[in-house]
């Protein structure tokens, strides 16, 4: 149904009955109408919107000391006449001038150039595939599509669609959404990121729309946890959710609803840090994105140091970037998780606790056994191997000093030594106990004094261009390793090092220990480092 409204003008307007709650567009912004009526002093009728984009907006829904409307934001709303709201079109209409019209007016079956005919190779393939019978992937990005259309025309005309992006469009509600796709039997992957979606009063009745969903992107939707929750068990079948930038503030413990999840993205939305682990019985969970949610620290209570905890059992990707992590002990939690293999936390504090970001990398190598990828780059065997070392006599002395001994009887550390390093008994129970002299605290030198200018080359790979480099002198060979394996994009072998230097013409000498620095083999300015590996 539709009313009849009088522009200034005197023509008349066909405006939708159920106007409020229903989503327009107006000069590329997209909003909510709240309000249809008049505002005096003006005559008129007027639409009360509340905008996507808060800094589109005015107030938050009243004028002269009336309030005609509510906003979540103080600048969220504002008046247009009708006339300039624009409340889209169906979803086949949008197919249509995506796909059909388009590729009409873009695609000719033959091309004419100069005075010579060319037919396009592959057109009839293409214009298969863009028939709306054969499309299974639908991309209606900013389409304006607003409902279904008329009734089983979806279901007549896009049967074989898996994959639907619906992004930045005009639907208002779930219900809408499922008149969609309950026509789309194959639909598998959703996307309705930046729409406002009211809830469902009954949402499992809606779940015979999503039976074959597997994946879902709700990113920017403004929705909150407990509406995630509600909205569930219309997706029974869901395995990945992307949940980024969102009203996402305290997590509560998914009770018989998404217990398929696979991946999960909850990045930028400010999360209650204590209650992330509410989403910790989510037994088949394996990718979790928690970057920008203001994180800092995270327990595992069920599980002591240096012991597993039973907490996401399947978890092996964990993004952490951009957070507020500034403590040694969360990185100590992290190494509970059983299954976790790659782990990214870019841009915390703890990352520029030391000026160094290589010495940091290894700590972080050696603190969690089973990393095998950090920061989106692949931990090798050798690296490992160096980065434990290199933990076991750095933390030396403190073992020392808190009872440690390399006699096993009488290695007894202070609790409080192996809650801050739960793994450095395993560690020197794998390598042996540093010896006295590793654990000398190495003389200061001069900045000038300590960056040594080397060239690195590969002798038995001529192809590969030498590689110089400013190096300080201090720097112990297991990182001149880890480095050169990310310089050189190396395969996960042992390295081999040696050095020439103009000093001593035709003689190699090689560097055969790990934690010794360059300083120890006499190796100046200008030497050569050569690289080899097995």
């Amino acid at each position: 149904m539709r009313i009849r409204e009088t522009d200034q003008c005197g023509m008349a307007q066909q405006l939708p009955e159920d106007a409020v709650g229903r989503r327009v567009s107006c000069d590329g912004e997209r909003g909510t109408v709240r309000y249809v009526g008049t505002v005096p002093p003006t005559t008129g009728l007027w639409f009360g919107v509340e905008w996507d984009n808060p800094e589109r907006g005015k107030h938050d829904g009243s004028h002269e000391g009336v309030r005609y409307f509510t906003c979540r934001h103080p600048t969220g709303g504002s008046f247009v006449r009708p006339k300039k709201a624009g409340f889209g079109v169906d979803f086949l209409t949008a197919v249509k001038q995506r796909y059909e019209l388009c590729l009409d007016q873009a695609i000719k079956e033959e091309v004419r150039i100069s005075t010579k005919t060319v037919r396009m190779v592959g057109f009839e393939s293409i214009m298969e595939k863009q028939k709306m019978e054969n499309l299974a992937e639908v991309a209606l990005i900013n389409c304006e599509v607003s409902g279904p259309g008329p009734e089983n025309e979806i279901k007549k005309n896009t049967p074989n669609v898996v994959s639907l992006d619906l992004s930045g469009n005009l639907l208002n509600s779930w219900e809408v959404v499922a008149a969609i796709t309950e026509q789309l039997e194959e639909l598998q992957v959703l996307c309705l990121s930046h729409n406002r979606l009211s809830i469902a009063s009954s949402p499992s009745n809606l779940n015979p729309a999503f039976s074959k969903l597997r994946v879902l992107t709700l990113n920017s939707c403004a929705i909150t946890w407990s509406q995630v929750l509600c909205c569930a068990p219309m997706w029974p079948h869901i395995e990945e959710l992307f949940l980024n930038d969102n009203d996402i503030t305290e997590l509560q413990r998914p009770v018989d609803v998404l217990q398929g999840l696979k991946v999960l993205d909850l990045s930028n939305n400010s999360l209650v840090q204590e209650s992330v682990l509410q989403i910790s019985n989510l037994s088949r969970l394996e990718i979790l994105n928690l970057s920008g949610t203001g994180l800092s620290t995270v327990h595992f209570s069920d599980a002591l140091p240096g012991t597993k905890t039973a907490m996401f059992p399947a978890l092996k990707i964990l993004l952490l970037d951009d957070n507020k992590i500034s403590e040694w002990g969360v990185i100590n939690e992290l190494d509970k998780l059983s299954a976790l293999v790659q782990l990214s936390c870019k841009r915390n504090p703890l990352i520029d606790l030391d000026k160094n970001h290589e010495t940091t990398r290894q700590l972080l190598i050696a603190r969690i056994r089973q990393l095998e990828i950090l920061n989106r780059s692949q931990v090798l065997q050798e690296e490992r191997r160096g980065a434990e070392l290199d933990y076991c006599k750095k933390f030396g002395r403190a073992w020392l000093q808190a009872g440690g001994h390399s006699v096993p009887e009488k290695n007894q550390p202070s609790a409080e030594f192996i809650a801050e390093h739960p793994r450095y008994i395993t560690l020197i129970q794998k390598y042996g106990a540093p010896e006295e002299d590793e654990l000398k605290e190495q003389k200061p030198f001069a900045l000038k004094d300590q960056l040594l200018t080397v060239t690195f080359e590969c002798p038995e790979e001529t192809d590969r261009k030498p590689i110089q480099k400013k190096l300080p002198g201090s720097m112990v060979v297991q990182k001149v390793k880890g480095l050169l394996y990310r310089l050189l994009k190396l395969p996960g072998t042992e390295l081999h090092l040696s050095y020439t230097s103009s000093k001593m013409e035709g003689k190699e000498i090689e560097i055969d220990n790990d934690l010794k620095p360059l300083q120890f083999y006499s190796i100046e300015d200008g030497d050569r480092i050569l690289v080899r590996w097995s």
